[in-house]
């Protein structure tokens, strides 16, 4: 590089790094929508572009920002002093949450059906922008639909979390992490964690050169389970825990989970079915969550006997199993996943199926060399960046009948919508979820059909 180019880049990139932090600036806001991501948008005096959270859209508040620069995007901010709250704030039944303090939680402060109206305007919004989809379109009613028994009275907080992962501070006690921050709040209860998982007492005890303790309480069984993430170089502690467990660690070098006492698996329910989940593999968090989104998935595509389905991110089989069940003796399923345990768990628990085959490898590799060339149905499950144009592209070439799209995140699902409506598939349905109460995050299920066949 000339020296003169090479001055000019080095100032450049001088000048890049001098824009100066605005971490601890405070600016008083009139706070706008709600946006993706547990979050509002406001601006401040300039105009810049603030991302809130800890507040609701049209209060007035004075927001600290918590990251950004003089030139970047968007801020990202905490409410930290509410001036005028709006109608459904209330005060935020866990003492661990709000501005600095644990992250798992984003509507906390906000009334429960209030959360789940939030929810269906930041779904509507991702529908209208990455898909151009209004709710008339995807004939959706613009709900966010809460799971039976989960309808709580303000301040209230449903115990539904299934699956909890506490990180263990340098004094070796167990927390959670603060919002976008490795730093660990440490707390001595968790008000979203599900009895099965309070009763263990994780919090109560010291975890010496541990780094992460999963927490697992099985919903279809008493089975508990644990998988410990040693610090490196660290040795296992003895693990007493208030209720009998079985105890998994991951290994430093290969990451793998490796079985240290008792079963290596947990067994769930649903559909009528027992489920081995192994491993500390995926599983709906939500203790009714696989029941509702199978009825929901099920009653979208209509089964019929003889048929030929896909399953694809088929993980345990839970929609293959629901798909067989339904299809009769001479009904087909193909299930493809990448997760290799995931596969032996969902061979093992549909071995009395013996039209249905589990596949593994990535579904754009392994579809493409099965030979199938027509399906009746399909349900896709994929993981939160959704499945993309080319999976989208191989799924329409089969000429399903309908299709069952199961999303854990809205921007993922309006971006493969688009691809569908590209493909010429189209929403006779959509439903949305409240699995995650107050956190963001919905669950939705899409049910397509060709243009053609809408009436």
């Amino acid at each position: 590089m000339p020296e003169a180019s090479a001055s000019a880049h080095a100032s450049a990139g001088a000048s890049e790094e001098l824009a100066p932090s605005l971490v601890g600036e405070e600016h008083e806001v009139e706070v706008g929508p709600v946006a993706h991501g547990g979050h509002c948008v406001a601006r401040t005096e300039s105009g810049q572009v603030l991302f809130v959270r800890h507040t609701l859209p049209g209060e007035r508040v004075v927001a600290r920002v918590t990251e950004g620069r003089a030139d970047s995007r968007f801020l990202r901010a905490d409410a930290v002093r509410v001036l005028e709250p709006a109608k459904d704030r209330i005060e935020a039944p866990c003492p661990f949450s709000g501005p600095g303090r644990c992250g798992g939680c984003d509507w906390q402060h906000v009334k429960p059906g209030a959360q789940r109206r939030l929810k269906a305007e930041v779904l509507t919004e991702q529908l209208q922008r990455l898909a151009g989809m209004t709710p008339e379109d995807v004939s959706w009613d613009g709900t966010v639909e809460p799971a039976p028994g989960d309808k709580v009275a303000p301040g209230e907080v449903p115990a539904w979390r299934t699956r909890v992962h506490y990180t263990i501070d340098a004094e070796g006690r167990a927390g959670l992490l603060k919002h976008r921050s490795h730093e660990v709040q440490r707390i001595d209860h968790c008000l979203i964690a599900a009895p099965g998982v309070d009763e263990l007492g994780i919090e109560d005890r010291e975890w010496p050169q541990i780094a992460a303790v999963d927490a697992i309480a099985a919903t279809g069984s008493a089975d508990r389970q644990v998988v410990l993430t040693p610090r490196p170089g660290g040795r296992l502690p003895i693990v007493e825990l208030n209720r009998e467990v079985s105890v998994l660690r991951i290994g430093e070098k290969d990451r793998a989970v490796h079985r240290v006492h008792g079963r290596d698996f947990v067994r769930e329910r649903a559909d009528d079915r027992t489920w081995r989940v192994g491993e500390g593999g995926f599983w709906q968090v939500h203790p009714r969550a696989a029941e509702v989104l199978v009825d929901a998935v099920m009653r979208g595509l209509t089964p019929r006997k003889g048929e030929m389905a896909l399953d694809l991110y088929c993980g345990v089989g839970l929609f293959a199993g629901a798909l067989a069940d339904r299809l009769g003796e001479k009904g087909a399923v193909l299930g493809i996943e990448a997760g290799k345990r995931a596969v032996a768990d969902a061979r093992k628990n549909l071995q009395d199926f013996p039209r249905v085959r589990i596949e593994h490898g990535k579904v754009e590799k392994v579809l493409p060399r099965t030979g199938i060339t027509e399906a009746d149905l399909v349900v896709l499950d994929p993981p939160r960046a959704g499945a993309g144009k080319r999976i989208v592209g191989q799924i329409t070439d089969l000429g399903p009948r309908r299709i069952a799209y199961v999303a854990c995140d809205p921007a993922a699902l309006a971006r493969d919508l688009s691809y569908f409506a590209t493909a010429g598939y189209r929403p006779r349905f959509l439903r949305a979820f409240d699995l995650f109460p107050m956190t963001h995050h919905m669950e939705c299920v899409a049910i397509l059909e060709p243009v053609a066949k809408r009436s």
